[in-house]
């Protein structure tokens, strides 16, 4: 690598709010606000709004939709277009 045109790559914390998580990981990311981790060392925080304890997908809470629904109302609206299967 050529020195001096990369940013800077060091340790931060990514901290979830809503959730109560933080993790530290390494990222070019910076903060002005700093954090003590477990270690005892202060590292730059950056407040996420979601992360993997508040998303509903890796949470499981996750809302299944009525699509058999959605799809009814668009041939109602639309018409289905059978000619193309009879085309071939």
């Amino acid at each position: 690598m050529k020195p001096g045109i990369h940013p800077a790559y060091g340790p931060v914390v990514f901290r979830d709010k809503a959730a109560g998580f933080a993790f530290l990981t390494r990222s070019t990311a910076t903060s002005d606000a700093t954090v003590e981790w477990e270690d005892g060392h202060t590292y730059p925080v950056i407040d996420v709004e979601i992360s993997s304890r508040s998303h509903p997908f890796y949470t499981g809470q996750t809302r299944v939709l009525d699509t058999a629904g959605r799809v009814e109302r668009f041939e109602r609206r639309y018409g289905r277009r059978d000619d193309r299967r009879d085309a071939r």
